[in-house]
């Protein structure tokens, strides 16, 4: 049993004693402190929009969230199950001052989270979340006198919002997916994916779809993380169906997989990839992901005569890197799309929507595009710690002997080599370096991997 609080949330499993897991007392005491925040922050009547994903406790959290919220006079807009995208993209329609989205996102399901957003409908930064763990901490809180209590509304159009400003996107060729009446194989994973994917899709003019795990109860079907391990169904499913593609999201639906036509793993780090492929094909600007994400996005940025710009790992650094370089698309190698032109946040629907058009415009299938883009494999590993071992002295270490590489260290060390890269980077949660390596072949990066594996295993 765990319990998780850093700056972008807290996560924990639900049950058991509170201090260790993610019960009743953790929940009101992490909300009072994002509303006290919140009301030094923003003047006059505040406004917080909450989503859930499907998970059991979904609907109980929901209600100590909400209520935690009007015990403060905070108005509470409840969109229910909705993905963490909608829930961004409510914030700014609603005009709202804030928003918490309750998913642990790829988590099992005994698992729940808090995940707090801005009036932009944007991850806090660093800065905004240290203040409300110290808040959490001192637990110093003023609740609201009676007759200034908040009030509980629901918004039931917010997921057809976020699919109208989509098809309003002037790239997006909705005539042209339409027009090619593609197959589709969508795995819901038990949850909010199940009606939001199924929503694009038919906005788009794609009726041959089928849904597998379509049941929202949040007890999922499989291990809930999008990776070709846990996907033998609809990759099955796909081959079966003969469809064009399968298309699988994580619990909150802001990561994004495709499977190809052959039934295949098109890649997570290649959803990026294919988007931006589409995007820079009609706008002209830089593009961003995280340090630890595929070369294949900087050999296709070079094809544009564009850069691919790197940021730290986590997505509110991948959007202040977006931002402060003007980027036109960027996201994560995890399949988590970043397109500006529509809200600063990862989103599997406007993913979908890009490559969709990408396909039917080229009239490519998944496969023949993959195959267009630089080939190289990924190999993760980590190494446990032992007590004391001090993580920062050994990254240094290396960073010392690999200085002739110029090696990057905004977000732990990242050495680059001439045709294969290695990142390493301390664990927040657990005593662990988690290395990071890719190459042409998966063998070259699991031996690049293993290479510093031992290295560290012998400075331990």
């Amino acid at each position: 049993m765990a319990l998780i609080a850093s700056v972008s949330g807290i996560r924990g499993t639900i049950g058991g004693v509170p201090g260790k897991n993610l019960t009743p007392p953790d929940i009101v005491a992490f909300v009072s402190a994002y509303a006290t925040w919140l009301r030094n922050a923003r003047k006059g009547t505040l406004k917080v929009v909450i989503g859930r994903d499907a998970r059991p406790s979904g609907n109980m959290v929901k209600s100590i969230v909400s209520q935690t919220l009007t015990s403060f006079g905070i108005d509470v807009i409840d969109c229910d199950l909705a993905t963490t995208p909608t829930v961004e993209m409510e914030v700014v329609r609603q005009a709202a001052d804030g928003g918490i989205i309750l998913t642990a996102s790829h988590n099992p399901e005994h698992w729940n989270a808090l995940k707090l957003l801005n009036h932009h409908g944007e991850f806090l930064d660093a800065d905004e979340g240290a203040k409300i763990l110290k808040f959490a901490k001192e637990g110093d809180f003023t609740y609201a006198e009676v007759q200034d209590l908040g009030s509980v509304s629901t918004s039931n159009d917010a997921l057809e919002k976020h699919v109208e400003a989509i098809l309003a996107l002037p790239e997006i060729n909705a005539a042209a997916i339409a027009k090619k009446n593609f197959s589709v194989v969508i795995d819901g994973i038990n949850s909010v994916g199940a009606i939001a994917i199924p929503a694009i899709l038919k906005a788009l003019g794609v009726t041959n779809y089928t849904v597998i795990n379509s049941e929202m109860h949040g007890h999922f079907a499989h291990n809930p993380e999008p990776l070709a391990e846990n996907l033998s169904d609809i990759m099955n499913e796909v081959k079966k169906q003969k469809a064009v593609m399968g298309i699988v999201v994580d619990p909150d639906v802001d990561r994004l997989a495709f499977i190809d036509e052959n039934g295949n793993m098109f890649g997570e780090e290649y959803t990026l990839v294919a988007a931006a492929d589409f995007w820079l094909s009609k706008n002209v600007g830089p593009v961003v992901s995280n340090m630890s994400s595929s070369r294949a996005l900087d050999d296709l940025a070079k094809k544009y005569d564009q850069i691919r710009h790197t940021s730290a790992v986590g997505e509110v650094h991948v959007v202040r890197k977006m931002k402060d370089v003007g980027a036109v698309i960027g996201g994560e190698g995890n399949g988590g799309v970043i397109l500006p032109a529509l809200h600063y946040g990862r989103d599997a629907l406007v993913g979908v929507a890009i490559v969709l058009s990408h396909l039917a415009e080229t009239g490519k299938s998944l496969s023949e595009l993959r195959a267009g883009y630089s080939n190289y494999l990924m190999s993760k590993n980590k190494v446990q710690l032992k007590e004391h071992t001090n993580p920062d002295e050994i990254l240094l270490s290396l960073q010392k002997k690999y200085a002739d590489k110029n090696p990057e260290t905004i977000d732990g060390l990242k050495i680059n080599f001439s045709d294969s890269w290695v990142h390493m980077r301390k664990s927040n949660t657990e005593p662990i370096i988690r290395i990071y390596s890719e190459a042409g072949t998966q063998g070259e990066a699991d031996k690049v991997a293993q290479s510093f594996v031992a290295e560290i295993e012998g400075m331990i």
